[in-house]
């Protein structure tokens, strides 16, 4: 089965969350209400250090993704 990148997320047990799924390496939850991201991948050193430069622009898409989504909801 194949997913779209990223996916929007809901749970009642956190009213205020907003989460977005990002579902290629690196996957991740991210939680647009505070910023807090949950990888889902383990880490080298190694990775870490290209990570730090594509963190940036994946929560940016992410970002995006959600901003796009809440304007279809809305047309």
């Amino acid at each position: 089965m194949e997913f779209p990148k990223f996916l929007l997320g809901d749970n009642t047990d956190y009213p205020s969350a907003i989460f977005i799924v990002h579902t290629e390496y690196p996957r991740f939850i991210i939680n647009l209400e505070d910023d807090e991201v949950q990888w889902f991948e383990e880490f080298t050193s190694e990775d870490e250090k290209e990570l730090e430069t594509e963190t940036e622009s994946l929560i940016e898409q992410a970002t995006a993704f959600y901003d796009r989504e809440v304007s279809r909801y809305e047309d």
